[in-house]
């Protein structure tokens, strides 16, 4: 085969290893082409629920096919997003009762940054334009997106072209993490403290309920997204919920804001909506964000779509998806019970790997190096190369490991995959890595 003209993201071409061709793919199970098997033990980048090849889903997508492919979704509408939009409403925090359709997970958040944005103007505040992240937060990779999560490191190169945005500490935690009382209290003493600062100017507060993805699965508690919550909400600043990641039983819950007890303004979901089969995103907001759109005056409406947006075969795969979440909520709630049991089953007696943390289906752990090690490190593909040649797909971000396995993954396969993080940590102190 001729050298492929494919750009890959999040890679440097000039270092990366040739991409490995997979031929097919059954429950957590990726086939390459040469016949070679790989367990899936980060759903292909977070998005496969039920796994792979899901009959389920490929009947919905199917039989949509035979019917309708797609139409404008402007002075349109048709049954999947119908029945899409109440399934949603129907599941998430009572106030979300609105839903924009648009493709990602980045411009599901782009969508609620323009909405919040623009809401403000709407009802006479325009000077609410500014806007709260937290550090290590990740958001997406458009423009707006990247606005919002600007403390992400991959981010440098864009700097110029990115609004001010003002970055609140995240107190990412572990459960005998000693600390945490302390690092929630500094997080709301400098949120408290940039709110009183500018009470009337700030438009939304983003983040990621529960657990920090990119930035390495980091974790807090409920009690913290709590207050950060009442906080906000008494500045009257919008408190906008990146569940892209954590949506759709991800922490064990149908939503993170479920189980964290809170309600967000405005929700983005992406990634697991279609069960990993087709792209596709919404933004959900509450009816008194949608009203302040609601006028005579067409210049008042909100300005954002995509081509796609409502895709009808996006939008049957996501119903078929979501029913089998709710028929079906033990295939993730039995996971956080068979990851404390692999972490000590496997790796309770490794020495170089620290800092375990579960949430839900989410597993993750500090890997102890010698040095320094950024997601840009050297040593990062060289662990990925060697997971895969122990048949596991994993991608740590920097010294962190983790583990977001599809749904149907299997006992024996999670063991081998924990089986596999021993094999390496050990490898790692030994020296075999060259750090």
């Amino acid at each position: 085969m001729p050298h492929s003209p494919i750009w890959q993201p999040f890679t440097q071409m000039k270092t990366a290893d040739p991409p490995l061709h997979v031929e097919r793919a059954a429950g957590a199970i990726l086939e390459l082409k040469e016949g070679r098997q790989i367990i899936d033990a980060i759903s292909s980048w977070w998005v496969t629920l039920h796994g792979h090849s899901h009959p389920v889903l490929a009947e919905a997508l199917y039989h949509q096919a035979q019917t309708l492919e797609h139409v404008i979704f402007t002075g349109f509408s048709h049954e999947p997003a119908e029945t899409l939009a109440h399934l949603l409403c129907k599941h998430t925090p009572a106030p979300l009762q609105r839903v924009f359709f648009s493709d990602n997970g980045s411009t599901a958040v782009e969508v609620a940054l323009k909405m919040a944005y623009q809401y403000w103007q709407q009802v006479g505040q325009p000077q609410r334009s500014r806007l709260i992240g937290f550090a290590g937060g990740y958001h997406g990779d458009t423009l707006g997106a990247m606005t919002v999560g600007q403390s992400s490191p991959w981010w440098q190169p864009f700097q110029p072209l990115l609004p001010p945005l003002t970055v609140v500490p995240y107190p990412a935690t572990y459960p005998d993490d000693p600390d945490v009382s302390a690092k929630e209290a500094a997080a709301l003493a400098e949120l408290q403290k940039t709110l009183d600062a500018a009470p009337n100017e700030y438009a939304a507060l983003f983040i990621e309920p529960l657990v920090q993805g990119a930035a390495g699965m980091r974790m807090c508690r409920p009690e913290f997204l709590q207050a950060v919550s009442a906080l906000a909400k008494a500045y009257g600043v919008l408190v906008v919920y990146d569940e892209v990641m954590t949506g759709f039983g991800r922490t064990g819950a149908l939503f993170a804001c479920e189980k964290a007890g809170t309600q967000p303004d405005v929700l983005c979901l992406s990634k697991g909506l279609s069960g990993g089969c087709l792209p596709l995103a919404v933004t959900l907001a509450t009816e008194a964000i949608y009203q302040a759109f609601y006028d005579d005056d067409p210049a008042r409406a909100f300005f954002h779509s995509h081509s796609y947006t409502g895709n009808p075969l996006a939008c049957a795969v996501s119903v078929a998806s979501l029913q089998l979440l709710l028929a079906q909520p033990h295939t993730y709630e039995r996971l956080e019970a068979l990851h404390w049991q692999c972490q000590q089953t496997y790796l309770a007696d490794v020495p170089n790997l620290h800092q375990f943390r579960t949430c839900g289906t989410i597993a993750a752990m500090e890997l102890v190096l010698d040095q320094q090690t950024s997601y840009f490190s050297a040593l990062v593909p060289k662990l990925r190369r060697r997971f895969l040649e122990l048949g596991v797909l994993l991608r740590p971000l920097g010294s962190t490991l983790y583990i977001l396995p599809p749904y149907c993954i299997t006992e024996t396969q999670l063991a081998a995959v924990y089986g596999a993080i021993r094999q390496v940590a050990i490898e790692v102190a030994e020296g075999l890595f060259g750090q």
